[in-house]
């Protein structure tokens, strides 16, 4: 590759910290939380979606410890709705 083909990419950070604060953004993420959530059992079976924001907007699914240690309820969940899965 010559330095004639080496293209650049400037980042335009204050967009992309516009973006991931806007309630465009807060829409998805929460979308995906709850569509977990159902997939997890619910409120039913005590999951619920937790809301917040950091230097971007975010969601948390949370349940009993205990389903997540007896069945992988959260595990299960994310791999059925096509979330990658990953041990670390």
């Amino acid at each position: 590759m010559t330095v004639a083909q080496r293209q650049r990419v400037r980042l335009n950070r204050r967009e992309i910290r516009r973006q991931l604060q806007s309630p465009e953004f807060r829409a998805v993420t929460t979308e995906a939380a709850e569509k977990l959530a159902q997939r997890a059992g619910g409120r039913r079976k005590g999951v619920f979606v937790d809301e917040y924001t950091t230097d971007r907007q975010a969601a948390a699914v949370k349940l009993p410890a205990i389903r997540q240690t007896r069945n992988g309820a959260l595990t299960r969940a994310a791999a059925a709705v096509g979330l990658e899965v990953r041990v670390r």
